[in-house]
């Protein structure tokens, strides 16, 4: 029971961060750095971590079978993932990006009927659409959505990310089941950062690094630390013990918790209609996150 609560309180962190990072990476691009040079920053960087924890930390050993699911988690959570959702909040906006990954839960609900053969039932359905509906409240509330022309490519390439996302969240959960967090995150960095080089090393080499200045660095940290090597540790660490349908109900979180720093800096004023969305996803992480050991709903997977 404890490590369960653990989960939910590492996607409360996990989300936390994914919802200030839409802001703070759309600050970085492109007058500082192009979004493959960040890419390759982050993938890189990451795997320098592990490398050092790989001499400092007790070796888990990973069965030869694994290590092809440890590439394609690669492939749809690290590269094409990361590449997708730069290069698309580049040519997007915020808002955008918001309110495509508010289809996440959807596709994971999907793919986890058909990969992992988890029911789809009426309790799961009418959190998704609650929680849809109060995040789509908050985040129209900040500006109307631009899905014309000047923003098709970007609003396509988030969409693919979202759609590569949730397919990474269910793929990996096995994985997350046999092995530690740690090891996952090390191997699927290191298959990653193998992908992503070819596709961003040239951006990298060509940035004028000694041009940005501090506060953009600042930013740039907490890309790499905080929305890469902290992020995905906690999301990896909540798929041990949660199903990736609870996994991503949390999404919703992410613009109710930008409203909330924002009301707290006095940049932002509570209003009847955030409180109406924050009672809508509340209630939609209440019904997918239920468990009920009886009645007509099955329990939830965990």
């Amino acid at each position: 029971m404890k490590k369960n609560y653990n989960a939910h309180l590492a996607l409360l962190g996990a989300n936390t961060i994914y919802g200030l990072n839409y802001v703070i990476a759309k600050g970085i691009m492109p007058d500082h750095l192009m979004p493959k040079a960040i890419i390759f920053l982050r993938v890189s960087v990451t795997v320098l971590v592990f490398i050092i924890l790989h001499f400092i930390m007790p070796n888990e050993k990973v069965e030869k079978r694994d290590y092809f699911k440890l590439a394609l988690c690669a492939f749809f959570g690290v590269a094409l993932n990361q590449l997708l959702f730069f290069e698309g909040l580049n040519l997007s906006t915020p808002i955008n990006a918001s309110i495509i990954i508010t289809v996440i839960p959807v596709l994971v609900l999907i793919f986890s009927h058909f990969l992992l053969k988890e029911k789809i039932n009426t309790v799961k359905v009418l959190g998704i659409i609650s929680g849809a509906a109060g995040a789509l409240i908050i985040i129209l509330s900040a500006g109307s959505g631009n899905f014309g022309s000047t923003t098709m490519l970007g609003n396509l390439f988030i969409f693919i990310n979202a759609t590569s996302w949730a397919l990474y969240l269910v793929l990996i959960k096995p994985l997350m089941e046999e092995y530690e967090s740690i090891t996952v995150m090390k191997w699927i960095f290191f298959f990653g950062l193998i992908i992503v080089t070819p596709f961003t090393l040239t951006s990298f080499i060509r940035s004028d690094l000694a041009a940005i200045p501090f506060t953009i660095w600042m930013s740039i940290a907490f890309v790499v630390f905080g929305a890469t090597i902290i992020a995905y540790f906690l999301n990896n660490y909540s798929l041990k013990y949660v199903s990736p349908n609870i996994n991503t109900i949390y999404i919703y979180l992410q613009p109710l918790i930008a409203s909330v720093v924002a009301i707290a800096y006095g940049k932002d004023d509570l209003s009847v209609s955030k409180i109406i969305a924050a009672i809508l996803i509340m209630t939609g992480v209440f019904l997918v996150t239920r468990r009920r050991k009886t009645g007509y709903f099955p329990p939830v997977s965990e």
